[in-house]
């Protein structure tokens, strides 16, 4: 339990909660625009997918064990220990000789990125009264989004003034301060109680996350995708990865079912708010990481934007995202969890439906209005299904029942992407496999390198494709990409209809922390 806080102390500790957030939140993308620079140092493109691929797999994997160990044996022990993870792994990424070096050091860092969110949030929810944790979930909600803003722009800053490593480095000075701040100032009373670790089950769901998301992230076509080796989607490698997947989530479910300390309580999805923030959150994240995927690619292939600019495009969605984060944080207090859902999905809706029906004629301001409005959608569902989840529950299952959000919200990024990602590879397959009757004057071996959605990424190439051919290629692209956002649609209109089972549920108004969990909890 934490010990009596002052004012003072609360406000080192957001300080510090709110460094550590953006370090990891950061991380995500500051990367992105030093590629380039790494692997060229570094001599590794056929390995460049899985510099990103392998943070996402082990942070996503650490989210709920983490969140687990946090009620178990106290915020501050772990988050300084996913701190310290994240630091060690940050020290090592810069110090890396080969690509090899650089994806066994990125797993070290994932796994410490995956304490700091969900460990800063559920201090939040300890140390703030139920009525003031709007507006702070709101404000870090924000912080979040910021990162996805700045982080570009940064990385783009320290590789031209510096050096690539520095983007790692960087993060030492800062968490090091963030990690002192959090030891002097978050002090907790210690129990006495002798603790146990679910090693069996967080072995289990390690496993299956793990299987199922390298079955996402490896099925497609047969062929190499950055280094990443690709199978059919009915290939015996794929097929076992996701056997082995449900095989696991099954030993899982017994193992929670027997052992007294589970890492996920199954006890937990008996409470309506964060049952449906649960499948809310996993609909969210389709329909979040699906816009920021694809919507570079639109703006880059088909409108024209250059590639230098293509890194800040999305900085319309994020800016909304973080106002509307904030004020989603302000509004929970007033209004029920229900009406601020309904209401940012319906808008995330109406946003998608506009990109449903983007062209080769759409303008990049017609593209920013979308943006905004899909932004504007999604930012005050973060505070919210938080907030829901932590409400449900005590100070000893905050901790998990908070990570346990934002491992859904991750699972379904993952998932969206995947998923529209092999709907618009086969719309592009079909419409380029068109073009060889109505260009039968280009030599097919010419058409067949010209004909390629790369072809539209690189200027150079571009500049050689006949003009009836461009055009073909960027309306193939287009309905490609925009029969993603229908998908969207269909994920967040489902999310909208799953948000009416939150009932009358609503932010509790007293003053002080969250009442234990109660003895029968509100059912369906």
């Amino acid at each position: 339990m934490m010990n009596a806080i002052s004012p003072r102390q609360i406000r080192w500790i957001v300080t510090g909660l709110m460094l550590g957030l953006l370090l990891g939140s950061l991380d995500q993308t500051i990367v992105s625009t030093a590629m380039p620079h790494v692997i060229a140092e570094l001599n590794g493109f056929s390995l460049y997918s899985w510099v990103f691929t392998i943070y996402m797999l082990t942070s996503t994997t650490a989210v709920p064990i983490f969140g687990k160990l946090a009620d178990l044996f106290g915020r501050r022990l772990v988050y300084l220990i996913g701190m310290g993870l994240f630091l060690v792994g940050s020290a090592l990424c810069g110090l890396s000789h080969d690509m090899t070096q650089l994806i066994v050091f990125r797993a070290i860092q994932g796994i410490g990125a995956g304490a700091l969110m969900p460990i800063a949030m559920t201090i939040i929810g300890d140390i703030f009264p139920p009525d003031r944790r709007g507006k702070m979930q709101g404000i870090f909600g924000a912080v979040f989004g910021l990162s996805s803003v700045i982080g570009p722009a940064v990385g783009g800053f320290i590789v031209d003034h510096l050096a690539w490593q520095w983007i790692f480095y960087i993060n030492l000075p800062f968490g090091i301060f963030a990690a002192i701040i959090l030891s002097v100032a978050l002090k907790e009373s210690k129990s006495s109680e002798k603790k146990s670790i679910d090693w069996g089950g967080a072995s289990t769901l390690t496993g299956a996350v793990v299987a199922f998301l390298l079955a996402i992230e490896m099925g497609g076509s047969g062929s190499s995708d950055g280094g990443m080796k690709r199978y059919a989607w009915d290939s015996p490698q794929i097929l076992g990865l996701f056997g082995a997947s449900l095989l696991l989530i099954l030993v899982f479910l017994w193992i929670e079912s027997k052992v007294k300390e589970p890492i996920i309580p199954l006890k937990l999805f008996n409470y309506r708010a964060i049952s449906v923030s649960s499948i809310v959150g996993f609909l969210m994240g389709m329909g979040m990481f699906g816009a920021i995927t694809y919507i570079p690619l639109f703006s880059q292939a088909v409108i024209g934007t250059s590639a230098s600019n293509s890194g800040y495009i999305l900085t319309p969605l994020m800016l909304s995202l973080i106002l509307s984060s904030i004020i989603g944080g302000r509004l929970i207090t007033k209004i029920s969890y229900r009406t601020i859902v309904l209401t940012s999905m319906a808008i995330m809706t109406v946003g998608y439906l506009l990109m449903s029906q983007m062209n080769v004629n759409t303008s990049s301001f017609e593209l920013i209005l979308y943006m905004i409005i899909v932004g504007f959608g999604m930012g005050a569902l973060m505070p919210v299904l938080t907030i829901a989840a932590q409400s449900a529950v005590g100070h000893d299952l905050r901790g998990v029942a908070t990570s346990t959000t934002q491992f859904t919200r991750s699972i379904g990024g993952t998932v969206g992407v995947a998923i529209m990602g092999v709907i618009m590879s086969s719309k592009m397959t079909s419409g380029i496999t068109g073009l060889q009757g109505q260009f039968k004057d280009i030599p097919a071996e010419q058409l067949g390198k010209l004909a390629n959605p790369q072809s539209l990424l690189q200027p150079d190439v571009k500049a050689q494709i006949p003009a009836q051919l461009l055009a073909a290629l960027q309306n193939i692209l287009s309905d490609a990409i925009t029969s993603v956002f229908f998908i969207g649609i269909v994920v967040v209109l489902v999310g909208l209809l799953a948000s009416i089972f939150y009932g009358k549920l609503r932010m509790p108004k007293r003053t002080d922390g969250a009442a234990p969990m109660k003895a029968e909890p509100e059912h369906f």
